[in-house]
């Protein structure tokens, strides 16, 4: 803010108000301009889903069951790219502790070749074998297998007469991925965090994390029905939250399960938007709203085998979800005349595997894998330390036994890519889910600020239903004729728009130019960093990101659009020639910026300040942060960002100060490196406070 209108500002005269490039979360019939993007997404998943239950609804036959079945599990594997080579497993078992009733096995398998995975295996030591067996998937809590809630139930079971195997998801336990050697333990605090970071960068893969956490499932079925003391015939899967979510997934994907019984994970994505959003990156397989599945159909994949749905009131995967997935489900279970194979349980609790539910799955399991009834409750078991359940020596695979981690077999994969030939736009618009403008945004006026030399106009910009484009519109006084510029700053509009600022020294040459917020960003943005949850932090508008995913398209590909829109809207200006329209993409915006020139041949240059440098740098570097928002699923199977400059040609493009994936300038010699093989880029520097004419002379 200038001199000028800080004055102004503390003396309260309207001409403060007038003065706000922020112009309009203020007004009363703009307060929830942050909000209608995200409602917008919902609502585009809404009517997917409706199509959803529609589709379902008019399944008449076990047949119908049958052939969606097969697209469940296809889209499953198609989301998480295809699932690894069943490799020997190499399964050791590194110590046995001796309980009463049952003993417990210390185990570590290899699910792909040196990635190891810990385990813990409870064998009953009363009755007679071979004894049903039950897999058993974790949730996030912390302690991996050695959290005290797993541990009671393990107990129980094995008590019971049932060998049930528990091990380490990826990031958990015994298994941190992102591992700090100094501090013997996970340089990231929060496992969904970890999960997350890793997922991004196997979303650039077009896998998503859930190929590793899936396939260390399916390894750990493998090991635990290859155990002489296990009726392979007599199998189940149980587990609570991210446990419960797995359980969904193995048994969708798995015939050698026979009973299910998921906790605290079933809700639907239509209460999921409406309450607390995506979770962290393998709960999230893509783009299953778009492709026509939601929540029901891991179910309706395991019908009509016994499938038990464990919820809890005042969980955070909404009850009423649950109870729609239950109630939808059960209409699929009476086409095969088998509704007493499928029932509900709830506990007026909050989220986790309560006492009364357990002892529901006790008496499930009992029914459909003995044949007899339970009614006893729950025995007092002894629980155990992280320390005494440990298979490794530090109690970390990395700090242990070394081996593969989920990074380097990502990295492995991108090297395997061998990009097609052809048509790169066809590419990269079903990478990004590009979808051209639809004609001319419509345009509202919200006032004028007058500066010496030109006036700013207070624009928005709506190019389709529920997206709001807040602008500022540069106009030089008795000026015709106008080039033009198009500024989009992932700071938002404001950040150069001040006196003296960038978008000001464009203005003094000639142009004409537009400052932008893309969607959800600047007067748009719901992001809060201060709220005290990593995502924010480590990935922006998370929620924006990964709904957009959901639904198939990305905010790069619908940011290049709201650009192209832009570009539409400066055509319908008199003053204004558009012939050759010039682009700065900034920040957050640049990636998208680099996408809208490649998709229009309007614009005539562009310049990228601060852009990731690549995607690949992203699948390099172990740890990220705010890239999310910039990735095309898949992209790395096609193109990178690099690839992207290179196509432009003959157009010039300016590459100003590249920044690495934790958004750190490169060194000027890496950043030249960055784009050696694209000949029409220019690479520069632009010193910290130097101002624009260091790179953008001649620019227009």
């Amino acid at each position: 803010m200038n001199r000028r209108s800080l004055l102004l500002a503390l003396a309260g005269t309207p001409l403060a108000a007038q003065e706000q490039l922020d112009f309009l979360a203020d007004l009363s019939q703009h307060q929830d301009l942050r909000d209608e993007f995200p409602a917008r997404l919902k609502e585009l998943a809404e009517e997917r889903l409706a199509q959803r239950r529609r589709d379902v609804a008019a399944m008449r036959t076990p047949a119908d069951v049958a052939e969606r079945k097969a697209y469940i599990r296809k889209t499953i594997e198609n989301a998480v790219g295809g699932f690894p080579e069943r490799t020997p497993l190499n399964a050791q078992i590194v110590e046995t502790l001796e309980m009463e009733g049952y003993r417990i096995e210390k185990i570590v398998f290899e699910s792909q070749p040196d990635f190891y995975v810990t385990a813990n295996l409870y064998v009953p030591t009363r009755g007679r074998g071979p004894y049903p067996g039950v897999l058993y998937p974790l949730g996030h809590e912390q302690g991996g297998k050695s959290h005290h809630t797993w541990q009671r139930m393990l107990a129980n079971l094995a008590r019971q007469g049932y060998v049930a195997l528990a091990w380490d998801p990826v990031g958990q336990g015994e298994r941190a991925q992102i591992y700090d050697p100094d501090l013997q333990g996970r340089k990231l605090i929060r496992s969904t965090t970890e999960h997350t970071v890793l997922g991004a960068q196997c979303l650039l893969t077009g896998d998503n994390i859930a190929r590793y956490t899936i396939w260390d499932g399916i390894r750990a079925l493998d090991y635990l029905i290859s155990r002489p003391e296990v009726d392979s015939s007599r199998i189940a899967c149980t587990g609570n939250s991210g446990g419960g979510t797995h359980t969904s997934y193995l048994s969708a994907l798995e015939d050698r399960i026979h009973v299910a019984a998921p906790s605290c994970y079933l809700t639907g994505w239509e209460r999921l938007l409406a309450t607390i959003g995506p979770q962290d990156a393998e709960q999230v397989l893509l783009p299953w709203v778009g492709a026509g599945l939601d929540h029901a159909d891991f179910v309706i994949a395991f019908a009509p085998r016994p499938f038990l749905m464990l919820a809890a009131v005042r969980d955070f995967f909404s009850i009423v979800g649950a109870r729609s997935v239950f109630a939808e489900a059960r209409e699929v279970y009476g086409l095969f005349d088998a509704k007493n194979n499928l029932a509900m349980a709830e506990v007026d609790e909050g989220h986790g595997y309560h006492q009364p539910n357990r002892i529901r799955a006790y008496g499930w399991f009992a029914q459909h894998l003995k044949q007899e009834s339970y009614a006893s409750g729950e025995e007092e078991t002894d629980v155990l330390e992280f320390e005494d359940l440990a298979c490794t020596s530090t109690g970390q695979v990395a700090g242990s036994l070394g081996g593969q981690t989920v990074h380097a077999l990502n990295r492995q994969r991108v090297e395997s890519f061998r990009p097609s030939q052809g048509d790169l736009l066809a590419r990269v618009r079903e990478r990004t889910g590009f979808e051209p403008p639809n004609g001319a945004p419509e345009a509202a006026t919200y006032g004028v600020i007058e500066r010496e030399g030109y006036r700013v106009e207070k624009l928005l910009l709506r190019p389709e239903p529920g997206v709001p484009l807040p602008a500022l519109l540069f106009v030089p006084h008795s000026a015709k004729n106008l080039p033009a510029i198009v500024h989009v700053d992932g700071a938002g509009k404001s950040a150069a728009s001040e006196p003296g600022g960038d978008v000001e020294w464009f203005v003094r040459q000639g142009a004409a130019v537009l400052a932008l917020d893309l969607r959800a960003l600047g007067e748009t943005s719901r992001v809060d960093p201060r709220n005290g949850s990593d995502f924010p932090r480590y990935f922006g508008d998370y929620h924006a990101a990964m709904t957009s995913f959901l639904l198939g398209k990305s905010l790069v590909g619908m940011r290049a659009a709201d650009v192209l829109s832009a570009v539409t809207y400066l055509a319908s200006r008199p003053e204004i020639k558009t012939d050759a329209v010039c682009l700065v993409g900034k920040g957050a915006a640049a990636v998208p910026a680099l996408h809208a020139a490649l998709f229009d041949q309007r614009i005539s240059q562009v310049a990228l300040e601060e852009m990731l440098v690549s995607y690949r740098a992203v699948v390099d570097r172990r740890i990220h942060r705010n890239v999310l928002e910039n990735i095309a699923v898949g992209a790395l199977r096609d193109y990178d960002l690099p690839d992207l400059v290179a196509a432009l040609a003959p157009r010039p493009v300016r590459v100003v100060n590249p920044v690495d994936p934790l958004g750190k300038r490169l060194w000027p010699r890496d950043a030249k490196r960055a784009y050696a093989s694209s000949r029409n880029a220019q690479v520069l520097r632009r010193k910290t406070d130097a101002g624009p004419a260091e790179v953008y002379a001649n620019f227009i």
